[in-house]
């Protein structure tokens, strides 16, 4: 049998391609779709489970002219072979080659670009608008998926549509997970008619049976118009689409292209919102996928025969943060922790099974997360809200207003903090310490390796205010082995090299760089000071007190862009001395940080140690 996969070029040609056809794309898509992402990594489970939408939409749909926008996009990999990128999947996720996610300066049909959760209905509101404005003639469909649902921006967006009528249309993609399982209302709500769709099957079949009486037959199906409200009342309890303004469509199977292909053609017809159900499997068609959706959502490289990871990590940070949160649960029953739809990828996991009554899974509502911990704190609790980085910026006033303002003892676990590597501008967490910092009561910790992350934990429990924790993805340098800080003070700094005429501060796993830097001096006989800033905020004036008064030569080094960051606020208080003192800082620059692997991000941006090297090289 010929490849069609081989001999495709345009998604023109899909149109024209018989059903029996697209079926055979479809199996030569998932095909390549497993081989690819096996050898770079990715989010392979997501783009199993949407190969007969996204073919069925380029059947129905011109991208010429119709838009499609993809919630979060990491389910994009199929659009993305179909226009035009089939032959550079080998540098998926790689430094220099094609992301992860839409990206406008790869193709003008990924019409907005996206990374995070419950945007799609919003920004396609928002185009579908701008259409009518501009008296123009063409479709705009979003994608969403019911984890993506649960946000509260995607609510915000279907009750504007369902206010305004504005033709739009929606595709739910439900396949009952997000990175895992489902929680919450929404997830009820839809699994009620996933299981038992009787309205939609009822209100066709007496519709047909009345069309078909002589003279009369159509005048009492107009009448039934008049009662289906009634109807759906009775049979699919609160018919939230519906109830909204939004005309509902489905269950449909989401692999049965046929049927995917007639509901998408119909809604084309319809002049108000209408929001397409599908069900789907993810991780459709793999095996090891399909029974492990969660561990093949976002993936590194893999054996395609068992499904196994080729470099199983050691311990990480998310490890040794879910050891300790356990632990210290066991002896303090106020601890409570929270995640936002990030069970797995945070380490609770086992904190999930231990203690499910203390265990709270909102959802992708991080807002939500944050308001919550701010109420159970008021309360006498002690919540630890797991989070990463990139996903706390959404929940930014929640943290402001509701947390600080109140001095309450929320303890933010921010994890993912700096760079992430392959999954690029969108999900790099390098701006957290830019939106903390500033913000009044708050309290910022960075551990130097994952020993002292679970000692952090000890001591932020035994606090009476906000404290932010910020760790990086992954675990320990095996290059540089270094002793965690057991005990902490209030912003009081730990010196772990005190020689020479130059002092190198830094954080978190930048500690570990610093160090490597250090030895690569010392071979060319420059001694250096080098100092853990487990504080961010606040910083170690006494210390600095010292330095200043001494003379030496500071250089602040994080994995944060400059703006904002430890350096600055090194800097500002050091300008408030009014004395003589050279201060060099080294972190990201004001730009969204490409995907790519570590090194090679680190090396770009003068990070690692022989980046360090060369810029104290310069001072000296």
């Amino acid at each position: 049998m010929m490849s069609i996969l081989d001999n495709y070029n345009d998604f023109h040609q899909i149109r024209h391609m018989t059903l029996k056809q697209k079926q055979q794309f479809a199996a030569e898509i998932r095909k390549f779709l497993i081989e690819k992402v096996s050898k770079t990594g990715g989010h392979l489970a997501s783009n199993l489970g949407v190969v007969e939408l996204t073919l069925s939409l380029f059947s129905v749909f011109n991208l010429d002219k119709d838009k499609v926008i993809w919630d979060v996009g990491h389910q994009s990999y199929v659009h993305k072979i179909l226009t035009g990128r089939k032959d550079k999947f080998d540098t998926l996720r790689q430094f220099g080659g094609i992301s992860g996610f839409p990206k406008y300066s790869e193709s003008i049909y990924d019409f907005f670009e996206t990374g995070h959760s419950s945007t799609s209905i919003s920004a396609a509101l928002g185009m579908a608008r701008a259409r009518d404005l501009k008296n123009q003639k063409h479709e705009v469909v979003a994608v969403i998926g019911d984890g993506a649902l649960t946000g509260g921006m995607a609510l915000e967006a279907l009750n504007d549509a369902g206010y305004r009528k504005t033709k739009i249309i929606i595709v739910l993609n439900d396949n009952q997970m997000s990175i895992a399982k489902n929680v919450g209302g929404m997830s009820k709500y839809l699994n009620k008619i996933r299981v038992d769709p009787k309205y939609n099957k009822l209100k066709e079949d007496v519709e047909t049976t009345l069309k078909r009486i002589p003279n009369i037959g159509k005048g009492m199906a107009k009448s039934l118009e008049k009662v289906k409200n009634g109807i759906k009342q009775m049979l699919v309890p609160g018919m939230f689409f519906e109830d909204m303004g939004i005309k509902y469509l489905g269950p449909i199977d989401g692999h049965n292209m046929k049927d995917l292909i007639e509901v998408l053609s119909k809604a084309k017809n319809i002049k108000e919102p209408v929001i397409i159900h599908i069900v789907t499997k993810k991780g459709k068609g793999y095996e090891f996928a399909e029974k492990n959706p969660g561990k093949f959502h976002g993936i590194g490289p893999f054996d395609c025969s068992n499904g196994e990871l080729c470099n199983d990590s050691c311990s990480t940070y998310s490890m040794a943060f879910g050891e300790e949160i356990v632990k210290i649960a066991d002896k303090n029953k106020s601890v409570v922790a929270i995640t936002a739809a990030m069970r797995d990828g945070t380490g609770l996991k086992n904190f999930a099974i231990k203690y499910p009554n203390r265990f709270f899974d909102v959802g992708i509502a991080e807002q939500h997360a944050v308001t919550l911990a701010a109420g159970m704190a008021k309360e006498g609790l002690k919540p630890i809200f797991a989070v990463y980085s990139t996903f706390l910026q959404r929940a930014y006033d929640q943290v402001l207003h509701d947390v600080c303002l109140q001095k309450l003892p929320v303890i933010l676990a921010i994890d993912r903090a700096g760079i992430v590597g392959n999954d690029g501008e969108t999900h790099q967490g390098v701006f957290d310490l830019s939106y903390l910092t500033h913000m009044p009561n708050m309290t910022i910790m960075s551990p130097k390796c994952t020993c002292e992350l679970k000692y952090m934990l000890k001591w932020a429990v035994n606090q009476s205010y906000p404290i932010a924790i910020r760790y990086p993805r992954g675990g320990d340098s095996t290059e540089v082995i270094v002793k965690p800080l057991e005990d902490f003070k209030l912003g009081k700094w730990e010196l772990l090299c005190d020689e020479g005429n130059i002092a190198i501060i830094a954080q978190g796993r930048m500690v570990e760089h610093a160090l490597l830097a250090r030895k690569k001096l010392l071979e060319l006989g420059i001694k250096v000071k080098v100092i853990n800033a487990c504080f961010i905020k606040p910083i170690d004036k006494l210390m600095l007190d010292k330095l200043v008064q001494n003379n030496i030569s500071i250089v602040t080094v994080e994995d944060n862009i400059k703006h904002g960051g430890l350096g600055s606020c090194v800097l500002e208080y050091v300008n408030t001395l009014n004395k003589k003192a050279k201060v060099l800082m080294l972190g990201f620059k004001d730009e969204f940080i490409p995907h790519g692997k570590l090194d090679i991000l680190y090396k770009l941006y003068g990070l690692d140690a022989d980046g360090i090297v060369n810029s104290i090289l310069k001072i000296v």
